[in-house]
């Protein structure tokens, strides 16, 4: 992602940034950018059509810039495009304000986008979505026979590149079908590898699959390359970029499983992946061994923050698209207090294996200094909120205890909003 232009007011936050997706991954962090109600100016393409005198209609395409103020915004992992739609807000000779217009961003094509608020969770994806080192950094391959999933890994997304899938006859006797066809499938698979990963960038690239598919195909890669000269190959294999891990079937699901192996966590821990994967790891392996430090949440883990307790606060970028201000704004102000008291914060993606595993426990969760055992009281507390009819509990007087429960109420109903 390029700036071209920025004007953001230092006094309330509000202003404009021009930008220019240059890769793929430039969409995604695009699509975290958007939010019903901003507004979007670029070229487009749209369908005018024109009366004559006579009253015969002619159509035509015109490109043309036009300004939306966003209601809808999509977008495809797969096709990697980000959608959007609203209504024109600029006046245009061609199209008349309040119409409705539907655009798709490209890459290599400025676009321009103006907020109300530009907060810290917004420029930080500009300034992480803008770092020139920002690449993929992991390729894997899962297979089993007959099926491989080629993808890239990169520090927002993980993106099929490739789905390869080769019917497998049963070995018989005096038949040689069987390994025709398993030689044409790691063919497919090894062209699919030479096309799709840049071993220039790539730190590493995993091979997984169940018994020994992996190291048949391993072997027949090597073989290949030398025979063929495939100096990309040869050059990774020289420098061990080939890690062999087992995993359960060739579906991309699996991917979960060789990012938990020992072996490749070790071996790729410098990467953004990683780094996410390794760190919910432990927040889970301390919900078991000292739960008191460990809490998931939204209630649990502001109450954790407002007693400076956070070392680390695990977040998805979901919960940041929010469609409703106020909710947003109180998963902004947790990360910042977080951060201004010396935690750190991971903001993970929900493209990611371990970012889809956060967010089926709240998407949200922390692993604490100190323990907190006093934080379970906070659910009691939230369920005598609800029983008694949304009130605090009348039978307290202590001031602390109000003021708590005044936060309950407040944060379900903008849970609830």
């Amino acid at each position: 992602m390029k700036i071209i232009k920025k004007n953001i007011s230092a006094k309330d936050g509000s202003g404009s940034i021009m930008l220019r997706p240059e890769i793929p991954e430039d969409l995604w962090h695009s699509y975290n950018l958007l939010r019903a109600g901003d507004l979007v100016r670029c070229t487009t393409v749209r369908k005018v059509v024109k009366e004559s005198s006579t009253g015969s209609t002619t159509s035509s395409k015109k490109r043309l810039m036009l300004t939306i103020r966003l209601k809808t915004i999509d977008f495809d992992p797969d096709a990697l495009q980000v959608r959007l739609s609203g209504v024109v807000e600029n006046q245009n000779e061609l199209v008349r304000m309040g119409a409705h217009h539907t655009l798709t961003l490209e890459l290599h094509q400025n676009f321009t986008l103006e907020k109300d608020c530009w907060d810290k969770i917004y420029l930080d994806v500009v300034e992480d979505a803008c770092n020139p080192d920002r690449r993929a950094e992991l390729a894997a391959v899962v297979m089993h026979s007959g099926l491989a999933h080629v993808c890239l890994v990169t520090g927002a997304l993980t993106v099929t590149k490739a789905r390869i899938e080769t019917n497998i006859p049963k070995k018989r006797t005096g038949s040689s079908n069987n390994a025709k066809a398993i030689a044409r499938f790691f063919e497919a698979v090894y062209q699919a590898i030479l096309r799709h990963v840049d071993f220039a960038t790539v730190k590493a690239v995993l091979l997984g699959s169940p018994g020994y598919v992996k190291d048949d195909f391993m072997a027949y890669l090597k073989e290949e390359c030398f025979k063929r000269d495939d100096r990309p190959f040869m050059e990774a294999v020289n420098k061990g970029k080939f890690v062999l891990v087992r995993a359960s079937s060739g579906h991309k699901h699996a991917l979960e499983e060789v990012f938990s192996d020992p072996t490749v966590c070790k071996r790729i821990e410098s990467t953004k992946a990683m780094e996410e994967v390794a760190v919910l790891q432990k927040f889970m392996r301390t919900m078991d061994v000292d739960p008191d430090r460990a809490y998931y949440g939204f209630h649990h883990v502001r109450s954790a923050a407002d007693q400076l307790a956070i070392d680390k606060l695990l977040v998805t970028d979901q919960l940041f698209r929010a469609s409703s201000p106020p909710v947003r704004k109180m998963y902004v102000g947790l990360v910042e207090d977080v951060e201004a008291n010396g935690g750190t914060v991971y903001v993970f993606s929900s493209l990611h294996v371990s970012g889809q595993q956060l967010q089926q426990v709240s998407g949200v969760a922390a692993i604490l200094r100190y323990p907190l055992p006093d934080l379970d009281e906070l659910e009691l507390q939230a369920e005598e909120y609800e029983l008694n009819g949304g009130e605090a509990d009348p039978g307290s007087d202590d001031e602390s205890e109000n003021a708590s429960d005044e936060r309950i109420r407040q944060d379900m109903e903008l849970l609830n909003f």
